[in-house]
């Protein structure tokens, strides 16, 4: 393992870099495993907590200040280990272009960055530190990954926690079933903030149907994929980003009206996944181990029957509702993304598989006697909370604190309050 350490806001910094196998069933070569150890002044010997980063594809945190977020928080009793989960930041980074065969081949190989294997990287890097068991902090897509950790290696945990990411263990249906009503709900209610901005998202959706407008990375902006902005409704302050953004989109230029040029950058800033692509590449297929039948672009089906998100309502029509989507990928949110668009073949072979491995063992889940503290977001638009809930009842060992307080980033945005909340929850 090569390692590099260096001082980095009064904290002792370790990057660890290690080969994995790319595929833990079969011999098909390594990719590369990194993470960032920080120690605080005289925390040597402090004992270790492994960070599991939202997702799928998000890369370990790098914060301008270690003291910051949960993190000081954190310090005051672990060295926290950030690790950039397989595909992402400087782990074997993931893109399309670096992803070559055919459409099957290619989700072959996508689906080797997945939970099982992103937690049998976990512990190759537990076994290379020389950790003996490490305590877990799984936000978000790192909830999913600490069950699956529970499930597979339950020995290497001393405890764990989970915010807003309890997963449901149900079909994927039946999960944005739930997901498209909450999101529903907080249109209402940002409308209801700002009930002018309905009538500008409307009229901006109406143009892009009629009129072509390019994004400053060159692609067209349809209606579908401006829709998914949404996404910030399920976020503290995200009434107020969309707000902002629709403060004023249109200009005049030379008689016609048009986005202004400085709407169409923060849109495209908004929209692209550039930068993390595994998010919307597997974004239904974490759902695989719990769809038997396939997922088979579940968020695209359900929304046709849906009102207020089917793709054929008129945005001009104010006898329907026409609603921001949320965390809802469709084909044509890979189709029209540059980054995205040449792996929509290998995400529609993904979509019809139906052969996931287990990666929740509800019998070892059950009977679980890890400490874990979750927390639940009452209004949680991506993982609902009636689901998270219905398996917390299922876990072991399992307790958990439902707050109204935070919406699904809590943990990154209260500061050290809701880390402090789940280490006394857990110690009590």
């Amino acid at each position: 393992m090569n390692d590099l350490e260096y001082i980095q806001h009064g904290c002792s910094v370790r990057e660890h870099r290690l080969d994995v196998p790319l595929d833990y069933a079969h011999n098909r070569g390594s990719i590369e495993l990194f993470a960032r150890e920080v120690i605080p002044p005289g925390g040597e010997h402090f004992p270790p907590l492994l960070f599991l980063q939202g997702g799928p594809g998000g890369e370990g945190p790098r914060p301008a200040n270690f003291r910051d977020i949960w993190m000081g928080a954190a310090l005051k009793t672990h060295r926290l280990i950030l690790m950039d989960q397989r595909g992402t930041g400087q782990s074997s980074p993931l893109f399309s272009c670096n992803v070559a065969g055919s459409d099957g081949e290619k989700a072959e190989y996508l689906s080797l960055f997945l939970q099982e294997n992103i937690i049998r990287d976990a512990e190759a890097l537990r076994e290379a530190l020389n950790i003996k068991r490490w305590t877990t902090l799984g936000q978000s897509y790192g909830g999913f990954l600490t069950l699956a950790y529970l499930s597979l290696f339950p020995d290497s945990i001393e405890q764990s926690f989970i915010t807003g990411g309890l997963p449901g263990l149900v079909p994927l249906d039946q999960i944005y079933t739930l997901s498209y009503s909450l999101t529903a709900a907080r249109n209402e209610e940002y409308f209801k903030r700002y009930p002018r901005d309905e009538t500008t998202i409307r009229h901006i959706a109406a143009h892009l149907s009629d009129t072509v407008e390019y994004l400053p990375t060159g692609e067209r902006l349809s209606s579908q994929r401006f829709r998914s902005l949404g996404q910030n409704l399920g976020m503290s302050g995200g009434f107020d980003t969309l707000h902002y953004l629709f403060e004023g989109p249109f200009i005049s230029v030379r008689g016609e009206k048009r986005l202004s040029p400085a709407f169409l950058a923060a849109v495209g800033a908004q929209l692209s996944q550039a930068g993390r692509p595994l998010y919307y590449v597997l974004q239904e297929a974490i759902y695989g181990p719990t769809t038997p039948e396939g997922t088979r672009w579940s968020a695209e089906r359900l929304a046709k029957s849906l009102p207020g998100f089917s793709p054929d309502t008129d945005p001009l029509d104010q006898s329907t509702p026409w609603y921001l989507t949320g965390e809802h990928v469709s084909r044509a949110l890979l189709e029209e993304d540059p980054a995205l668009s040449t792996l929509l073949g290998a995400v529609d072979v993904l979509a019809q598989r139906t052969d996931w491995p287990q990666v929740y063992d509800l019998s070892m889940l059950s009977s679980n006697t890890v400490p874990v503290a979750a927390a639940v977001y009452y209004d949680d638009m991506f993982v609902p909370r009636k689901l998270s809930m219905d398996t917390a009842t299922l876990m072991g060992a399992t307790r958990t604190w439902v707050t109204s307080e935070y919406q699904h980033d809590g943990l990154r945005m209260s500061g050290p309050r809701v880390f402090e909340h789940l280490e006394n929850l857990i110690n009590d």
